[in-house]
């Protein structure tokens, strides 16, 4: 079970590691104080169901949560972005993304900094610092709510390569989908990765099923290898392989996005090796306006470039989307989140 200096970290647990912690009582004070923490309450005297006694024992030996705001970001367009800082001194970023149709969507980080590199993203130039424990996952989702209101999906694509924190997020996922608790449905909830083979494999076979979404970018081998060194040991045609089975496995559609670099991967053959990649596969593309990162090299897409791009991917019958680039202004748009020190 999760702990911090002796503490249990109660957002991480389930009922039943709730109830076999120590002078907790009977077996159901471990589901009343499982619902409580999936309803938003921040401390213990809200949990006004349990005896005077027990609120005070888990005073003494629990956290509620671990974290704490330490920012709060509005963008215009709707967007929020918090930093939690966490309870060794680092922090996360975690954003609310609101649609054009009113949905609220949750992008959590898995971990503090990333080790992916990926040539594009600012998190990707941090450097990777540790993992986040399944209680910090799930308390970005609960804050986001608390700010924000009820959720309608979640995304695990903030700070970090989610394959490299698989386990966590499995039973962060497990917590948040509980019927008792937060009763998530899991076709809400999705798992963007660089390119993690092994990862897709393990996702496709385990429970319960969630969507997945593959961070393509590119389809050309060397250019790939250049944005991103997942590559190296994620050959492009053994990803294929995995996206198959992940598909014909949970007979789900995988969603491959493409952040767009002006000059870069926005051609006619970079639209074409995109369209070879996604032949056969039950894929839909969703494609990203690169968003600007202080001192990359890199440039934005004109309408034009983007234009030309969809059409040629289209005219071969692949479901595309352009997606609405949102919280620019708070830096929480998607590849800019890099804070992991709190102000």
């Amino acid at each position: 079970m999760e702990q911090i200096k002796d503490l249990y970290h109660l957002a991480g647990l389930l009922p039943e590691e709730i109830a076999a912690i120590p002078h907790i009582g009977p077996s159901f004070r471990g589901m009343q104080i499982f619902k409580w923490i999936a309803s938003g309450v921040t401390t213990f005297e809200q949990m006004n169901n349990l005896p005077k006694s027990l609120r005070e024992e888990l005073s003494n030996n629990c956290l509620v949560r671990s974290s704490h705001i330490s920012q709060t970001l509005k963008d215009p367009d709707g967007t929020i972005k918090l930093q939690l800082t966490l309870h060794d001194g680092m922090a996360v970023e975690t954003v609310l993304l609101t649609d054009q149709s009113d949905r609220k969507t949750a992008c959590v980080s898995c971990q503090v900094g990333c080790a992916m590199k990926c040539a594009f993203c600012q998190t990707g130039q941090l450097g990777f610092a540790r993992n986040l424990s399944t209680a910090e996952i799930v308390e970005q989702f609960l804050y986001l709510e608390e700010v924000a209101g009820p959720l309608d999906n979640i995304v695990f694509m903030g700070m970090g390569e989610p394959m490299h924190n698989l386990e966590a997020i499995k039973k962060a996922v497990i917590i948040l989908t509980h019927p008792k608790g937060r009763n998530l449905s899991g076709r809400r909830i999705t798992l963007s990765t660089s390119g993690i083979v092994s990862g897709i494999y393990a996702l496709a076979d385990s429970e319960p099923v969630i969507r997945l979404a593959v961070s393509l970018t590119t389809a050309n081998p060397q250019l790939r290898q250049e944005l991103m060194p997942v590559t190296l040991g994620n050959p492009l045609p053994e990803l294929k392989k995995a996206i198959s089975y992940y598909t014909e496995k949970t007979g789900k559609r995988c969603t491959l996005e493409a952040a767009l670099l002006a000059g870069k991967n926005t051609g006619q053959d970079s639209a074409a090796q995109l369209i070879n990649f996604a032949h056969g596969l039950n894929v839909h593309i969703n494609l990203i306006p690169w968003n600007p990162v202080e001192g990359l090299p890199f440039q934005e897409p004109t309408p034009k470039e983007c234009k030309a791009f969809i059409e040629k991917l289209e005219k071969a019958g692949l479901n595309v989307t352009l997606r609405t680039r949102r919280g620019r202004k708070i830096g929480g748009a998607c590849g800019q989140l890099g804070k992991t020190k709190a102000p």
